[in-house]
């Protein structure tokens, strides 16, 4: 059964009219008290049936989603998240479409934006990449109005009213921590361990993000461990097991791998292929068909998920409250990052 108000109220310990001014920003509401209404509803999991309020008024949602168009499982199953919500859009009084574009490409993200600034809809989300020239089209968006959310990366310094994802940075801390920790022992010999690190672009702040975060806990906590160049695979699976492959091959002593962006299938089928008397240790982010099996088989050991489709239910979420005036309640948009190992797979 769905919460109601009535079990936020209960929950807070607090009346159901200052619940209604929470919900719908009015003042008159201690800090304390607020920030109590907003703990309750984010652990309760209440969602506010904005649609039904909109039926009253006739009010339809125009969203467009701007994704990159890659062979990677992350992204497809993003594309399917956001299908799942076309599926249900008559439902929910919105009119959502995909707009594709070509992976790490700011010139056609670009493009992309200018000719959603030209529509006009009621939002749109899109996979940042950190470029001067996307930051100014969001801009261009912003003064029209435009409710913008970032998916998945985000954009710094920019216009953007809302980011649907990890925090990139706390990742890349913990794959470091946890790499730092499986490497202690037999992989770590006199002269240390050698890690290599799998991105998809540098382009993406994402991927930057979850770098930072992995080389300051390498770097704080184990300065045993050697962090090789990253090896960029542009979320391509061919070329991530191209660019692996031969790290593996001019560097025997690899102990580790972490891939911090896409093309998981390609990383897999190198290690798969390398032959090595002991495989490195590897770590990946998203689960998804290929991360399972190999997480399962022993090839992959932990993968960092972050939820597809909370992300896209939470980016529609936004930008109707933005497109209505109302404020987003941080705590049910926080999307966490979940660690999974052979273990504990769902």
């Amino acid at each position: 059964m769905k919460p109601t108000v009535h079990d936020i109220a209960k929950s807070a310990g607090v009346s159901l009219a200052t619940v209604d001014r929470v919900l719908n920003d009015r003042p008159g509401v201690r800090a304390v008290t607020r920030s109590k209404v907003e703990e309750a509803i984010a652990a309760l999991g209440y969602v506010r049936d904005l649609a039904a309020a909109n039926l009253a008024k006739g009010r339809t949602y125009s969203f467009v989603f701007i994704l990159p168009e890659n062979d990677n499982s992350f992204m497809i199953g993003l594309h399917e998240e956001v299908r799942g919500a076309i599926a249900r859009s008559s439902a929910e009084r919105t009119h959502i479409r995909i707009v594709d574009v070509p992976p790490f490409d700011p010139d056609a993200l670009v493009d992309a934006l200018e000719k959603v600034l030209a529509e006009k809809p009621s939002g749109v989300a899109f996979v940042a990449i950190d470029a001067p020239e996307v930051r100014a089209a969001v801009g261009r968006l912003k003064e029209a109005g435009i409710p913008t959310v970032t998916l998945v990366s985000d954009l710094p310094d920019a216009s953007r009213d809302h980011y649907a994802g990890i925090d990139n940075i706390a990742a890349g801390r913990t794959a470091g921590s946890l790499m730092g920790r499986f490497l202690s022992g037999p992989f770590v010999g006199e002269r240390g361990a050698t890690v290599a690190v799998l991105a998809g672009s540098m382009l993406v702040r994402d991927h930057r993000e979850r770098l930072e975060g992995f080389s300051s806990v390498i770097g704080e906590s184990y300065p045993n461990v050697l962090i090789l160049p990253v090896l960029e695979g542009r979320d391509d699976p061919a070329l991530a097991e191209t660019v692996v492959a031969d790290a593996l091959r001019r560097h025997a002593d690899i102990a580790g791998i972490y891939s911090l962006g896409a093309g998981n299938r390609g990383l897999i089928r190198a290690v798969q292929k390398a032959g090595m008397s002991r495989r490195p240790l590897v770590i990946a982010h998203e689960l998804t068909a290929s991360t399972r099996a190999a997480l399962a088989e022993g090839v992959i050991d932990a993968v960092l998920n972050q939820d597809a489709g909370h992300e896209v239910r939470s980016a529609i979420r936004v930008l109707k409250a933005k497109a209505d005036g109302l404020p987003v309640i941080a705590g049910q948009e926080r999307i966490r990052i979940d660690i999974f190992l052979k273990d504990n797979l769902p």
